[in-house]
């Protein structure tokens, strides 16, 4: 199993969903704010895939995705959205997001698009372990090579 940082303002909601993937044995913590979840971050710790609102008020989701990138490139963000802004939510995909989910979300679906997002966690992990094994290329070479690995 894996761990989920589910991050919204609709506390009830997230607390809801937080309940029924507890009940299915994943790991779960909950963050209110944008910031509370950069906060929970940064603390470490086990967070696998974050699923993160598009809308809040303190730090607008698609901007979030972007800082857990930068600062957390190997964690998966999954974007969840209302119907009104799926443009939204594909906007940050280009910021690195995994893919989304509209509200409300059926939670067969979460689990799936997040165990689709660590499969592709665990890949990219493995290549940067392969890529820092090899000791016959150069530093910046497999500086380069991750970088490239991030991105994709």
């Amino acid at each position: 199993m894996f761990t989920f940082l589910l991050v919204d303002d609709e506390k009830e909601l997230i607390e809801t969903i937080a309940q029924r993937l507890h009940q299915r044995g994943f790991g779960v913590d909950c963050a209110f704010s944008g910031m509370d979840a950069l906060n929970r971050l940064e603390k470490g710790g086990a967070i696998d895939v974050v699923v993160l609102d598009v809308k809040m008020p303190d730090l607008d989701g698609i901007k979030l995705v972007e800082i857990i990138k930068e600062k957390h490139p190997l964690i998966e963000v999954v974007m969840m959205t209302g119907h009104a802004t799926i443009d939204s939510a594909i906007e940050a995909m280009k910021f690195g997001a995994f893919d989304y989910l509209t509200k409300p979300c059926d939670l067969d679906d979460l689990i799936a698009k997040a165990t689709k997002a660590i499969a592709r966690k665990k890949e990219r992990e493995a290549e940067i372990l392969s890529l820092r094994m090899k000791p016959y290329i150069s530093d910046r070479e497999r500086e380069e090579r991750i970088a490239r690995i991030l991105e994709k």
